[in-house]
């Protein structure tokens, strides 16, 4: 076997946790591929004859890749691109030694608001975060990926997890909150209510070049007939679609029980990777 057959079927084995990794650091599943794609150029190009544990070598790789694409997008001031569908299945288990705080953690780490909570961490608490509580990658390891000794490795992934836990214990009422927000503007637009679109906007809202409450009231009364409220990757939305199809997406920014922005996106492209639930009478969804 040649070392360029042997770099491909080790990488191979180990693609999806790769993957899955690049996906919990970055938070898009575009830059999650592009970040393994560069990967295994580096990879295929390095020097393997010292290489005695694959994993831990590929893991380290796709690692700095990534904290370089996450420090690049921090420079940049740049929010985390895409959408958030759910995590391809890499197998992922928590480590054997995990007490009830790791399998907590790991639990919620499959879902929306924590990538939105690891997004405000720093490029280095976010991935001593995700590899040693997601990944179970010892701080030994992480260590050197991100220049710092396992002390401080472990008190990075330490302060990360205190805030996660603390987004956690928030998360489900603000998505209620949110919810009722959305669904009481909708209804509003259909009525054509304008005094009541106004109560629910910030004086300062915007969508798009239209700025101010009033300006956005007008725009929207009457005219949000077909939208339905729904759930867009987990975070309550509208969804206007077309025999059957969802052709625009209307997500809202709440800040403080009002909403201070809303976004229509009718890129079909990004609509696609969307995970998208309709909410109807009673609670029950359909996709």
């Amino acid at each position: 076997m040649t070392e360029q057959d042997w770099v491909s079927q080790r990488f191979a084995e180990h693609q999806d946790r790769l993957q899955a990794m690049a996906y919990r650091m970055l938070g898009s599943p575009n830059e999650a591929e592009d970040a393994v794609q560069e990967a295994w150029l580096r990879v295929s190009r390095a020097d393997t004859g010292q290489v005695e544990n694959p994993a831990g070598w590929l893991t380290t790789v796709v690692a700095r890749v990534c904290l370089n694409m996450l420090e690049a997008r921090r420079s940049r001031r740049e929010d985390s691109a895409g959408a958030l569908p759910p995590e391809p299945d890499a197998g992922i288990h928590p480590p054997d030694h995990a007490g009830p705080e790791d399998e907590a953690l790991l639990a919620d780490s499959v879902g929306v608001a924590l990538m939105v909570v690891l997004d405000t961490l720093t490029p280095a608490e976010r991935l001593a975060f995700v590899l040693h509580d997601v990944f179970a990658v010892s701080f030994g390891e992480i260590g050197p990926i991100i220049d710092r000794s396992p002390v401080a490795a472990r008190q990075l992934a330490s302060r990360a997890r205190r805030r996660v836990q603390g987004a956690a214990g928030a998360s489900d009422a603000a998505r209620s909150t949110k919810r009722d927000i959305v669904e009481a503007f909708l209804a509003a637009s259909r009525r054509g209510d304008f005094a009541a679109l106004l109560e629910l906007l910030d004086p300062d809202a915007v969508i798009g070049e239209i700025r101010g409450d009033q300006a956005v009231a007008a725009f929207f009364a009457g005219r949000a007939q077909a939208a339905r409220l729904a759930l867009v990757d987990g975070v309550p939305a509208a969804v206007w679609s077309h025999l059957g199809r969802p052709k625009a997406v209307i997500t809202f920014t709440i800040d403080d029980e009002k909403i201070t922005r809303i976004d229509i996106d009718t890129d079909l492209d990004r609509l696609r990777d969307l995970d998208i639930v309709i909410l109807t009478a009673g609670d029950k969804e359909r996709r």
